[in-house]
């Protein structure tokens, strides 16, 4: 799931969470808008009840880079466009009642199964099953490439904060705006390699779990796969009374050919025991110098997120150096958009805004 940076939250609670040129404020109740500088009058975004849209209107596909990627759409198709990515057990239905909220205020809203989740699938068997963060980064890139789409506000959380994190650093004329769950989160290995303090190192048990063989046979055997990620939501997002459908709709995307790969290889490369490809070397050698974010960038806490560190954001707010705003959000757990979906939605209009 996110980088092991600063991790006192985790100790407080324990157990809960193309060559291509470089370049405690609102919860689910209530979306009131804060001060912007833009001078711009900025759209307030209606509540709704988290879960009450349960599939996408509009699935595509396209050829990017090295994938055939599936993707939701939704909104005008010449609207300022969102790129809203998932993380880490989940899929593209952490945004099901984000993205019509978003495309009802006039935003084309593009959604992506990232590789080895769901519909996105390698164009070629041949094609190292890689998932180092800027592979990641690269697909996005190259989706907005066959999407002919230049810049889009940026919204993520889990390994989506982390891609639109790489992608705002390194390819920041990609991007008008920013929204981090958890802060800046571009994975240090170096930095990994340091033991943290046991309660830490206890919610990141499965990243352990999965540098064993056992590790390894549970993510490849499918039926021991699905309760596992279930059981990873019930730990990161303690106050979600998430149903058995809304589980099941996602897990879907768990069945992906590639999916026990692409998580295996992440998670073991992210603590230092695989290398990454030469191919993504500069990328890499950019993203360990722990690059800063001059994009407009709203960065968001979940209260009950064990990854995330507490208070307002202050251990990580030397990396975001444009005009930024942190916002705390009570009662909220991991998988912030699909438990506060209104609540996320605004910090994307606010975050355009800015």
């Amino acid at each position: 799931m996110i980088n092991r940076r600063t991790f006192s939250k985790a100790v407080g609670l324990g157990t809960g969470a193309a060559a291509i040129s470089l370049s405690g404020l609102q919860n689910q109740a209530s979306a009131a808008t804060s001060h912007r500088t833009s001078g711009r009058p900025v759209p307030t975004v209606p509540t709704i009840t988290p879960g009450t849209h349960t599939s996408f209107p509009t699935l595509k596909q396209v050829k990017a880079g090295v994938l055939d990627i599936g993707y939701a759409e939704a909104g005008p198709a010449h609207g300022p466009v969102v790129i809203l990515l998932h993380g880490w057990p989940y899929d593209i239905h952490s945004y099901v009642d984000v993205a019509p909220l978003l495309a009802d205020l006039g935003y084309r809203v593009i959604v992506p199964y990232l590789r080895g989740h769901g519909s996105t699938r390698f164009l070629s068997s041949h094609t190292p099953r890689n998932a180092e963060q800027s592979a990641i980064a690269l697909d996005i890139i190259a989706l907005m490439d066959a999407l002919k789409i230049h810049r889009a506000v940026f919204a993520g959380f889990d390994w989506g904060s982390r891609t639109a994190d790489i992608i705002a650093a390194l390819w920041p004329e990609r991007v008008k705006a920013l929204v981090s769950t958890s802060g800046y989160v571009i994975t240090n290995v170096k930095a990994q390699l340091a033991p943290q303090a046991a309660a830490v190192e206890h919610n990141w048990w499965y990243q352990w779990y999965f540098a064993t063989d056992r590790g390894k046979q549970a993510m490849e055997d499918v039926k021991l796969r699905i309760p596992l990620c279930r059981y990873v939501w019930t730990l990161v997002s303690p106050n979600w009374n998430f149903s058995d459908a809304t589980f099941e709709r996602t897990a879907q995307a768990f069945y992906n050919p590639d999916y026990a790969a692409i998580v295996l290889y992440n998670y073991n490369w992210r603590i230092g025991l695989i290398k990454g490809e030469p191919r993504y070397d500069r990328y890499e050698k950019l993203l360990a110098a722990q690059p800063t974010i001059h994009v407009p960038t709203i960065t968001l806490d979940p209260a009950l997120d064990p990854f995330t560190a507490p208070g307002d954001g202050t251990t990580y707010r030397d990396h975001f150096t444009g005009k930024y705003e942190h916002r705390t959000i009570a009662n909220i757990g991991h998988n912030l958009p699909q438990e506060a979906p209104t609540t996320f939605a605004q910090a994307v209009v606010d975050a355009d805004y800015l």
